[in-house]
């Protein structure tokens, strides 16, 4: 069986990390998308948000299990019995970015494998950090992001 792991902090999750989601389902007998703990980020959501916003916007993927963890990616892996890791790319500055961090983990674990996967044209501008920049000033975030974390991220933002 094919498990693979896409992590991330998702964020908010947008449109972009589904198409990822969708496509990398296609790829895996298993596709765990795990939310992780990243203590560099100050994040809108808790990880226990998260985790629910991805199970509510994935329920549609049959194959896809949503996690989330604090640590080691490699460590993580093993322990879902995955090598394989996926990474979405939407632009040059994405890749090396990415390019860095797999050869990184491939360093620290040579069994493991970094897969990336292109983000369809009309998400290639979409980030986490964009969507929550546009919604704290006020800008539309319809159809960047799934329609209920639309609701959420607009309630948050009205309680701050």
């Amino acid at each position: 069986m094919r498990i693979a792991i896409c992590p991330g902090s998702f964020d908010p999750v947008t449109n972009g990390h589904i198409d990822i989601f969708e496509r990398a389902s296609k790829l895996f007998d298993v596709l765990i998308v795990a939310v992780f703990h990243n203590p560099n980020k100050q994040p809108l959501f808790d990880m226990a948000e998260r985790v629910e916003l991805l199970t509510l916007t994935t329920k549609h993927i049959p194959n896809v299990r949503i996690d989330s963890f604090s640590g080691l990616l490699n460590e993580y892996a093993h322990q879902q019995s995955s090598n394989i890791i996926v990474r979405g790319l939407r632009a040059l500055s994405d890749f090396e970015y990415e390019f860095q961090r797999a050869l990184l983990i491939k360093k620290i674990d040579p069994t493991l494998e970094t897969v990336f996967i292109m983000t369809s044209s009309e998400y290639s501008f979409i980030s986490s950090s964009g969507i929550k920049e546009l919604a704290n000033f006020g800008g539309s975030i319809a159809g960047l992001v799934p329609e209920g974390v639309e609701h959420r991220i607009s309630k948050r933002i009205k309680k701050k």
